[in-house]
């Protein structure tokens, strides 16, 4: 999957800034907690487990295992037409949170269930690394 005009891009702002900085330097990067050590995924401004505010930011491993998925045959728009089929899976990451991201460099066919995956990035913009995972 690489970027075409039209696709959807995430907003970098405030919170999220440090992770997508970390996606630019092809490192996945995770809040944990100070007050509880909980690792979570999406960047907030507390700690979902224990509401603390002593959020750092950790590397995180870019290792983890297809938790659910689904193959896309019908592309949402004409910018996603050059991917189809393409999968979009939850993602248990080695650390703890699930994320949502693509699983590239196979056949969509070969994707199953509890597969382990390693991410990798996809330069869509100069701002943007997209975070993506490809079979181990």
């Amino acid at each position: 999957m690489s970027y075409q005009p039209g696709k959807h891009l995430p907003p970098v702002n405030g919170e999220s800034a440090p992770y997508w900085q970390g996606c630019r330097e092809g490192e996945l990067r995770l809040q944990q907690c100070a007050s509880c050590s909980h690792v979570q995924f999406y960047p907030r401004l507390v700690c979902t487990r224990c509401s603390g505010r002593r959020l750092s930011w950790i590397a995180a491993s870019g290792d983890g295992r297809v938790k659910s998925f689904t193959i896309v045959r019908r592309a949402v728009s004409e910018a996603y037409a050059p991917d189809v089929p393409y999968v979009v899976a939850l993602i248990q990451l080695a650390e703890g949170p699930t994320m949502m991201s693509n699983v590239v460099g196979c056949d969509p066919e070969t994707v199953e269930m509890n597969m382990p995956v390693r991410v990798t990035f996809d330069r869509w913009t100069e701002e943007i690394s997209m975070p993506m995972f490809e079979p181990t």
